[in-house]
């Protein structure tokens, strides 16, 4: 498989994706990413940047060079990216194995940590990530 280029916070937020997005269009290239991410019997290569990633590409706040959801959104999207990046110890730019960005996911971020790396994150309040990181510690001890 080719790799796949995924934003810093995406990381996170493929764990808890249930489906809601900004658009038909990104929600279903979301779906895909997620269902690749989630797969335990596929390891590939992700290219973790602070920027645009293949679900940004689908989103219909993506403007020429940033994200034009709102006047301050491009500053706190890429906020979000180096929060998560630096709590999972990983350097923008670099490429991982899959399986390698799931345990450190696993093992480094607790659900009450979103408080912190996501704040502001529209999404949060819904506690669908929470949720979804809970899922995977769950499934370490399983």
């Amino acid at each position: 498989m080719k790799t796949l280029v995924l934003r810093g916070h995406h990381l996170l937020c493929v764990h808890g994706f249930q489906g809601l997005g900004y658009s038909p269009a990104f929600v279903q290239k979301m779906g895909e990413v997620v269902r690749l991410i989630r797969d335990p019997e596929q390891d590939f290569p992700i290219r973790v940047v602070c920027g645009f990633d293949e679900t940004c590409l689908a989103c219909p706040h993506k403007g020429a060079t940033q994200c034009e959801a709102g006047p301050d959104s491009e500053r706190h999207v890429q906020q979000l990216d180096r929060n998560v990046i630096a709590h999972l110890g990983l350097v923008a730019g670099h490429t991982y194995a899959k399986s390698q960005l799931v345990r450190l996911t696993r093992e480094r971020v607790q659900p009450d940590d979103l408080d912190r790396l996501c704040e502001g994150c529209s999404w949060l309040v819904y506690g669908l990530c929470k949720a979804g990181i809970a899922r995977l510690k769950e499934e370490q001890e399983g």
